[in-house]
């Protein structure tokens, strides 16, 4: 049998330390199933889901943990089981506009009344070449459920857009 493990690590990037996770994991006979890992301002920001076989979990938490120093901190929890797949579907949520204070607190707290749950945001701030403008584009993936309609959805996020002059498009993912 599998435990299953959750590990965050945050500290000063520097080369190798996407070799020294992946070393670690598969030393102890550890599988890296899926991770986001970025470069944020110089710092290193990574989480990562790992399998490996239940024996050798303790093991591998203690040699992860043990990675960890003044410039990277690393956490390490068992993973809780998934919510049932039946309850829920994926919605995609694309948005672009002028960047203003206070958009991402807005369509959080609207997602958050209708029991949405964000599985992933990805957000990025560029400058506007034409007119100098910062731009604020995000993407990301909601766990909706079943109950809560698309179209609600997009009535109450337009609410938003129009409020903070942005674009904002919903897009049901297809179940597989």
């Amino acid at each position: 049998m599998a435990t299953t493990l959750v590990l965050t690590a945050i500290g000063v990037d520097r080369t190798g330390l996407v070799a020294a996770l992946s070393q670690t994991v598969a030393d102890h006979g550890g599988n890296w199933l899926k991770s986001r890992v970025s470069c944020l301002a110089n710092r290193f920001a990574g989480i990562l889901l790992i399998s490996v076989p239940e024996p050798n979990a303790a093991a591998l938490k203690t040699a992860l943990q043990a990675l960890g120093s003044a410039n990277l901190q690393i956490a390490v929890d068992e993973s809780a089981p998934e919510a049932t797949a039946v309850a829920y579907r994926t919605v995609k949520l694309e948005l672009m506009g002028q960047d203003r204070a206070g958009i991402i607190h807005e369509i959080s707290e609207a997602l958050s009344k209708h029991r949405v749950s964000i599985d992933e945001l990805v957000t990025e701030v560029q400058s506007a070449s034409w007119s100098g403008e910062t731009h604020f584009h995000v993407n990301a993936e909601l766990r909706v459920p079943r109950d809560v309609s698309t179209a609600l959805l997009r009535d109450v996020l337009e609410d938003i857009a129009n409020e903070f002059m942005v674009d904002i498009t919903l897009d049901d993912v297809p179940t597989s």
